[in-house]
């Protein structure tokens, strides 16, 4: 079964592979941005946490009674940090995009989505009818306004972006906001990589630009990267939540999420919250050490260094754990053309940063 195909994988240099790593190597290939996954202490105050309660896992839907007073302290924490009015935490973020596109788009309405919008929510488009979707360029904001102009419709316009873009490091444009009040459009904005890493406060691209939310705003961030856990979770009006709740698959028919996992990332934001300044410093160090070592003005923690070639971004990356670090291959289709993903995590030193930026220039 699937020989072929996966024969044809293996001679482009596209096959994949799950591995277990040496746990000494360095990394910096994980999205685990702040390195919280190894901070025992919130996993103690966690852990403690959730002991505390009768019951230890959710044990069924956020809708029968898999709703914890852990979830809602979460909600509740983030809401006031993010100045939106509800919150609603999912499984993962792939189930919130899934959630989010399949249930807000309804009959008569469009969606616009950047073309890199990320894979799950180009997955969620396929769920709609197709003269429903619209792709843009990529965080081309006068060519979403011009597909918006020539758009005749009597149902909503959404628009779909991302933060900072997980495989650019990109961070979208402040136009798509004012395009969004100007055409009374829903904004979805995935966080996923901005929330904990930009932001005078580190919340995200609606800090990093100053933007108060508003009714027509949607952020989505997920809890596996800054936040060195699993989930995600939907900040947005009171009504919108409402609405996802009643109507989103993806949260109606799923297990709440872990306990446990909830409970960690809320120890995670109340660290950032009040390790703000530190953590923004060593940020900036290590931006000034990519433009240094590699010329890339760096916005965010996400590094894409273009090599073109499969096979070599291959041979770098083999290059880079023989000598104790680790770096992404990326590969397509997760890109157009295979670049070097490296992740200049704050628990790394500045020394070993130079280093791997020495050794993937080569």
């Amino acid at each position: 079964m699937y020989e072929k195909e996966l024969n044809a994988i293996k001679k482009s240099n596209l096959y994949r592979q799950r591995k277990i790593f040496d746990e000494n190597l360095i990394d910096l290939a994980s999205n685990d941005y702040l390195g919280l996954s190894s901070n025992e202490t919130l996993f103690k105050n966690a852990y403690e946490n959730v002991l505390k309660q009768k019951y230890k896992s959710p044990k069924a839907s956020i809708l029968v009674n898999g709703y914890s007073p852990i979830h809602k302290k979460f909600e509740d924490d983030l809401k006031k940090a993010n100045k939106f009015e509800e919150a609603l935490v999912v499984g993962s973020g792939f189930l919130a995009n899934i959630s989010m596109i399949e249930a807000l788009v309804r009959k008569g309405d469009t969606l616009f989505i950047d073309e890199e919008y990320h894979a799950s929510g180009i997955l969620a488009s396929k769920l709609l009818k197709k003269e429903q979707v619209i792709l843009f360029s990529h965080n081309d904001y006068q060519d979403l306004e011009n597909k918006i102009k020539t758009r005749e419709t009597k149902g909503r316009f959404i628009i779909a972006i991302e933060g900072v873009y997980s495989m650019s490091g990109n961070i979208a444009h402040k136009d798509f906001f004012d395009i969004a009040s100007k055409y009374d459009a829903l904004l979805i904005v995935d966080e996923a990589h901005s929330s904990g890493v930009i932001g005078d406060n580190l919340l995200g691209i609606f800090d990093y630009y100053n933007i108060k939310p508003q009714k027509n705003h949607i952020k989505m961030g997920t809890l596996g990267k800054a936040y060195g856990s699993y989930g995600a979770y939907i900040l947005s009006s009171k009504n919108i939540i409402d609405f996802l709740i009643n109507r989103a698959k993806a949260v109606i028919y799923t297990t709440a999420p872990s306990l446990f996992d909830i409970a960690l990332a809320n120890e995670s934001l109340k660290y950032i919250l009040t390790n703000t300044n530190e953590i923004k410093t060593k940020i900036k160090d290590r931006q000034e050490v990519i433009k240094d070592e590699l010329g890339i003005e760096a916005k965010s923690l996400i590094i894409a260094y273009e090599i073109g070639e499969n096979k070599k971004v291959l041979e770098i990356q083999k290059e880079v754990l023989a000598n104790g670090y680790i770096v992404g291959a990326i590969r397509q289709p997760t890109v157009k053309s295979a670049i070097i993903r490296l992740i200049s995590k704050i628990d790394v030193s500045i020394n070993d940063l130079q280093k791997v930026c020495k050794l993937i220039k080569k």
